[in-house]
């Protein structure tokens, strides 16, 4: 396995026009830091990799942890669990992490593939920057597009922002370039020098990659029912078709386990982020304890698996805002240990059995209710399989499916649950908690957190749709940035989540 290094992109213009707290800096520690376009595109294609996951998509997986109720804190009212206090001063740092480091070596990735002829390079950079917009878009609504840095021009410190209808558009736009550009030949392999830790320079492993996620934001449409980007499942399953087959297509970067924290799953206990997880919630315990909704017992056998066990005995979830008293603590499973979190778990980008769900919704939103049913038990399947679950006890899984929903019950609750079991820490998964605006129906037993911020949400039906600009931008480009009242901010749907 690779040790997990960030290859910081260092633009002393661009960060120095922000805030320089030590929270600000909240990344792994860098061993090499390339300035701009000073290295090839082989020596640049693993951090590109690296800053998009293990700095970017953990960052947008902390700042929601609590939101979709995987994790909970041992304190009260916690930020992202409550929506209050930093939630609401946009002191957190998915922005930071998408605009300093992750953007930049993908634009530094496209811009040297097409100075060394070798057009792969390019493509991996436009899939990157795709998969980096939509993660940003997705929590924050508009943001930053065309003035983001490009190393052809002087950095734009006071950006126009893009609307995310524009946005969606450009990820489309990219992952279209990137399959035509991952077709031409290319002077340089993607893994001349063993830097790229995603897929080893298997072409056809990076097309199908493209398509998946061109599926997943095609999908995130399904509250557009007319107009030029009315929800097509067609266009979905299309995509589907074209995406994931197996798991060894997954997308993933893998972690040593070693003694620096940064070759360790940043939420273990040796990651740097493992003290914003320091229990599993009472709702994904409990989801885990009932997975299928059924009124005899059956415990998903991913249970013990994901989530380990407390120290008094038994699996028990932490309510998502109401903390932990000390003397309490033995009676809950803390959040590092399990297939996700324990020091050598891998980062999932995009899962075999994501793609699946994705299918299954679309084909369910068609009409194709046997399709569907089809496609959902692919994608159960896979992630048990995902997980190592034994071949018998999988057997069970799937037949108990059958004898208790069958496709005569089944219906987009089944979907929806499976998919949100198997993204465990994927920021994926509010983005189906706002399509399906929180529904109950869809998650059964899913209630808003204890100590809910009241005074910006309250009423019952009041949940989070956004998140808060970051105090750095807003303090240096207030004249073009959206509104960012928090009253406003943290309640308005964003583009995709309005009917139309």
């Amino acid at each position: 396995m690779k040790k997990i290094y960030n290859y910081i992109f260092a633009v002393s213009a661009l960060v120095t026009s922000f805030s320089c707290s030590d929270d600000y800096f909240d990344v792994n520690s860098s061993v090499t830091q390339p300035t701009n376009t000073g290295l090839a595109p082989q020596y640049r294609i693993e951090g590109a990799i690296e800053n998009t996951v293990a700095t970017a998509q953990y960052r947008g997986v902390r700042e929601v942890l609590g939101v979709v109720q995987y994790g909970s804190q041992n304190t009260a009212a916690y930020y992202s669990e409550s929506w209050n206090t930093f939630l609401t001063t946009g002191n957190y740092f998915l922005w930071q992490n998408v605009y300093v480091y992750a953007l930049p070596n993908t634009a530094d990735l496209i811009y040297l593939g097409e100075e060394y002829n070798s057009p792969h390079y390019t493509a991996v950079g436009k899939i990157l920057r795709a998969y980096l917009f939509g993660m940003a878009t997705d929590q924050y609504g508009s943001i930053v597009m065309e003035d983001s840095y490009d190393p052809e021009q002087t950095i734009e410190l006071e950006p126009e922002f893009s609307t995310q209808e524009e946005v969606y558009e450009r990820i489309f736009q990219l992952l279209d370039e990137a399959l035509l550009e991952l077709d031409m030949e290319s002077e340089l392999g993607l893994d001349d020098e063993g830097g790229d830790i995603l897929y080893h320079g298997d072409l056809a492993q990076w097309r199908r990659f493209a398509n998946s996620i061109k599926a997943r934001y095609l999908n995130h449409l399904t509250k557009k029912s007319s107009g030029e980007h009315a929800y097509d499942p067609q266009a979905v399953i299309t995509a589907v078709e074209n995406g994931f087959v197996s798991n060894e297509d997954n997308a993933l970067i893998e972690y040593g386990g070693g003694e620096a924290s940064n070759d360790n799953q940043p939420f273990s206990v040796s990651g740097y982020g493992s003290t914003r997880f320091d229990y599993f919630s009472e709702f994904f315990v409990e989801l885990l304890q009932d997975p299928l909704n059924i009124e005899e017992d059956f415990e998903d056998p991913r249970l013990s698996v994901i989530v380990p066990e407390a120290v008094n005995g038994g699996y028990q979830g932490v309510p998502t805002g109401a903390g932990v008293d000390a003397e309490e603590a033995d009676n809950y499973s803390i959040g590092y240990g399990g297939f996700y979190t324990s020091p050598d778990s891998p980062t999932f980008m995009m899962t075999f059995s994501e793609v699946k769900f994705i299918e299954a919704e679309a084909r369910y939103r068609s009409g194709d209710v046997a399709g569907a049913y089809s496609a959902y038990l692919e994608g159960v399947e896979a992630d048990l399989e995902k997980l190592n679950i034994s071949s018998e006890e999988i057997s069970a899984y799937m037949s108990t499916i059958d004898e208790e929903i069958g496709q005569e019950s089944f219906d987009l609750s089944q979907i929806f649950v499976q998919k949100y079991i198997a993204n465990m820490l994927n920021p994926e998964t509010w983005v189906d908690f706002r399509r399906v605006d929180y529904s109950d129906e869809i998650y059964p037993g899913l209630e808003r957190p204890e100590n809910v911020n009241v005074s910006i949400f309250p009423g019952e039906d009041d949940w989070l749709r956004a998140m808060m600009y970051e105090y750095n931008e807003e303090d240096r480009n207030y004249e073009n940035m959206p509104n960012n009242d928090p009253a406003i901010r943290l309640t308005t749907p964003v583009w995709w989540d309005t009917e139309e």
